[in-house]
């Protein structure tokens, strides 16, 4: 293991994005297991300094591998097409005709059936988007295109949320 390993380096995973996450699990746990601070007690507090480093960057290598959106945007940047979302929200006309008529349904949604409706629509474009995304990565080898998907995503994601907030508003 090297500090300049890239994430799937470091979890000795392939540089794709379809990933098992009991593999992404296990690998983080094994990991975490050789790089515990608790393991350098004995050697002093230099060594558990730089166990610390390790067992943060671990931690912080699962977070992106483990999750799928962050795993897309990971793979986007490594293959020099970083995602770019706060610079770059161009969109395809289709797409922000959808965002537009689902925000439309949500501000018209009063209640529960309504939202989770909307939800399951914004979930299966979610499920198809990630799908696109891998295709692209893994197949196509078109990190670019994947980079707009993985934009696309991050919108998806956030609507979704937005439709959770609704949700909990409704059970309070």
């Amino acid at each position: 293991m090297r500090l300049t390993d890239n994430d799937f380096q470091l979890f000795g995973l392939p540089e794709t994005q379809a990933q098992e996450r009991a593999a992404i699990d296990a690998r983080w746990k094994a990991l975490q297991a050789e790089v515990h601070p608790d393991r350098f007690a004995a050697e002093g507090a230099a060594a558990q300094r730089v166990a610390m480093q390790w067992a943060m960057r671990v931690n912080e290598g699962y977070q992106r591998l483990r999750d799928p959106l962050k795993r897309a945007a990971y793979l986007c940047e490594l293959r020099g097409a970083p995602v770019q979302a706060e610079n770059n929200t161009a969109m395809p006309a289709a797409f922000l005709m959808q965002q537009m008529e689902w925000r439309e349904a949500l501000d018209d949604a009063t209640d529960e059936a309504a939202l989770t409706t909307l939800d399951d629509d914004a979930a299966q474009a979610e499920t198809t988007a990630l799908a696109t995304v891998q295709r692209l990565l893994d197949e196509v080898g078109d990190a670019p295109a994947a980079a707009s998907q993985v934009r696309a995503l991050m919108f998806i994601q956030r609507f979704r949320a937005d439709i959770d907030q609704r949700l909990a508003a409704l059970d309070a």
